[in-house]
């Protein structure tokens, strides 16, 4: 899995934008404006990444996170 320092621009900032809004919904909840700001922001980061040619989990590596936690 990559480091913050090793991303990509497209995806770091894509991140970046994610983390922010993650934390708008959490303080202010779904409908203020700036939570809406911030989710617009975050989809069109997400989508330049997108655009750049990035994969969803590329910005989202959930899916190495669930793996290692599954029961065996």
């Amino acid at each position: 899995m990559r480091t913050a320092d090793t991303l990509h621009p497209p995806i770091r900032l894509a991140r970046i934008a994610q983390h922010g809004a993650v934390r708008a919904i959490a303080a202010r909840g779904l409908a203020h404006p700036l939570t809406l700001a911030l989710l617009a922001a975050a989809a069109t980061a997400a989508a330049r990444a997108w655009d750049a040619g990035h994969r969803v989990n590329d910005i989202h590596p959930a899916s190495q996170r669930t793996e290692r936690h599954r029961p065996s």
